[in-house]
């Protein structure tokens, strides 16, 4: 896509009507600014990456850098049915861009990092993919198999201490529970598609090096990596989900990856809760290059 087709994409977006889509959900505090995303975001996109918008992009991530959710503050929200991130339908993007990611492929082993109980992996594996998901809360994997009606089975994980697995033989799904920094390709080997619907968006800013180069290194020669991203005013929300612009995108991945944006659309689902009136959504196909 083109700088000129990119900006008139996000035009479109910032011209449609508040929406009700539950594409993006996340426990946030209440905002009661009428300071517009729109206002933030346009200029800042769809200009040139001179010094001083390079400097700026650079102070708005330096600002996220000291960001910090332990483990333990995921597994609380868990527990707490504190879950406002967790969709109860299959994303629409991963629908739309389900063909670009397959290209053609059957039975392909998809990754999903920081899985939760996305219904994502059932329609996957209904449609024949295996599945392997990391997460780290017991409860999120214990519901995703009981809300789908799907027995399991549970089993330690000799090469992570600590960690378990819990799996459907008839679908061919492998949950893991575990710090998805403790799993590695030496443990289910290289992955031909990954759907990030809400990972790199909810792991610690300080940590997105160390959670690209992990990415990267489980994704196979033909992996198809689908990348969902969210862009809005960092001074109202400090997130999770974090802010990650595309420029970022490219750092932790362009050197090893081609990055294709396929989609931008508005994905706010409530301003009275964000302090927002609208609320970018990207997603990205990124792809290894060839050796």
């Amino acid at each position: 896509m083109s700088f000129h087709e990119y900006c008139g994409c996000f035009y479109a977006a910032l011209l449609q009507e508040d929406s009700n889509d539950p594409s993006v959900g996340f426990c946030n505090p209440a905002g009661d600014s009428s300071w517009t995303t729109r206002a933030y975001i346009l200029p800042l996109l769809c200009s040139p990456l001179t010094a001083d918008r390079q400097a700026n992009i650079t102070s708005m991530l330096e600002q996220q850098a000291d960001r910090v959710m332990a483990l333990g503050e995921w597994e609380e929200r868990w527990q707490q049915n504190k879950i406002g991130f967790h969709q109860p339908e299959v994303h629409k993007m991963l629908k739309k861009n389900i063909d670009k990611v397959l290209n053609g492929r059957t039975g392909v082993r998809f990754f999903f990092p920081l899985c939760g109980k996305a219904v994502d992996m059932k329609w996957l594996a209904d449609m024949g993919h295996s599945v392997v998901g990391v997460e780290i809360s017991e409860k999120a994997i214990r519901q995703f198999f009981e809300e789908n009606n799907m027995t399991y089975t549970e089993e330690p994980v000799p090469a992570i201490p600590g960690a378990k697995v819990y799996k459907n033989s008839e679908k061919n799904i492998s949950l893991y529970q575990c710090n998805l920094y403790n799993f590695s390709n030496s443990i289910e080997g290289h992955f031909g598609a990954i759907w990030d619907r809400a990972s790199l968006v909810a792991v610690n800013p300080g940590d997105r090096e160390k959670y690209a180069a992990l990415i990267i290194s489980l994704m196979a020669n033909d992996c198809r990596y689908l990348l969902d991203t969210l862009l809005y005013n960092h001074d109202l929300y400090q997130g999770p989900p974090f802010f990650v612009p595309d420029e970022q995108v490219h750092s932790l991945f362009g050197s090893s990856c081609g990055i294709e944006l396929l989609q931008s659309e508005d994905a706010l689902v409530d301003k009275r809760n964000w302090g927002l009136d609208k609320f970018l959504e990207n997603v990205h196909l990124i792809t290894p290059k060839s050796n």
